[in-house]
């Protein structure tokens, strides 16, 4: 069963996940041959505070 992690910094919309989480289960399904209702996608929202750029928080970058 492929099983995908991605991490985002938060704010994206539910309509960008949805379609996120639809093209990252088609590239394996295309890729590996895995059976479309095998593939597993888990998006991970990160609070900016908790996301760190060249050693600044993106909220301090205003991300």
């Amino acid at each position: 069963m492929p099983f995908a992690q991605i991490y985002l910094i938060e704010g994206r919309s539910e309509e960008q996940k949805r379609a996120l989480i639809e093209k990252v289960t088609h590239a394996i399904v295309e890729a590996v041959g895995a059976p479309r209702d095998n593939v597993r996608v888990w998006l991970h929202d990160v609070p900016k505070e908790n996301w760190g750029i060249a050693g600044v928080s993106a909220k301090d970058l205003g991300r």
